[in-house]
């Protein structure tokens, strides 16, 4: 089993990790200065402490439009995330203590018009990862940004991740793999968005 706690020291350090969270805080700036005026949606799958959100927006000119769910199992790395969120006074900033991979977790928050998928296609099968971005046009809005990662290490699924969101409704604005041994992806929906099922 996975010390989640532990996996976030890499962080601190640097590293691959660390590297990759740079590139990610970078990406999710750049969707966030492209959103038009008004209220943007934001959500988080298996959010960790909340690295990949909470300083982007704390720092950002749009803090007060954000209204944002990281959902994450962890409960240490929920409560370390909500005492970041408190003491940046992020207000707009839900820390839920949940299971990601149901769609009810993200009931009332959703269409999202920004939906983070870090360190989420490492960890489950090929099949659950189409999978997986089959379903999110069900959570975005239409014309949302998908800011995703995937390890290169054998077998490297980073070009079928890419296929996969291709055939499943969503345009590449930018990729970042090789020489890291990291992926990063960042992708628009560009067919209609799905119902939402809560179920």
């Amino acid at each position: 089993m996975t010390d989640w706690l532990e996996w976030h020291s890499a962080y601190d350090r640097d590293s691959s990790l660390s590297r990759r969270l740079q590139l990610i805080q970078k990406q999710l700036k750049a969707a966030l200065d492209r959103r038009p005026e008004g209220q943007i949606r934001l959500i988080s799958l298996c959010a960790g402490q909340g690295r990949d959100v909470l300083p982007v927006v704390a720092g950002h000119s749009r803090r007060a439009d954000v209204r944002a769910r990281l959902v994450e199992l962890d409960p240490e790395n929920t409560r370390i995330a909500s005492a970041t969120a408190e003491a940046g006074a992020l207000t707009g900033i839900e820390i839920v203590t949940g299971d990601a991979s149901l769609t009810e977790s993200y009931a009332g928050a959703v269409p999202a018009d920004i939906v983070l998928a870090c360190g989420i296609f490492g960890n489950i099968t090929s099949e659950d990862i189409e999978g997986t971005i089959e379903q999110l046009p069900a959570l975005c809005s239409a014309g949302a940004t998908v800011i995703w990662t995937r390890g290169g290490r054998d077998p490297d699924l980073r070009p079928a991740v890419r296929r996969w969101f291709g055939r499943h409704g969503f345009e590449e604005l930018f990729f970042q793999g090789e020489p890291e041994e990291f992926g990063v992806g960042v992708h628009r929906l560009t067919a209609e968005p799905k119902p939402f099922d809560p179920g």
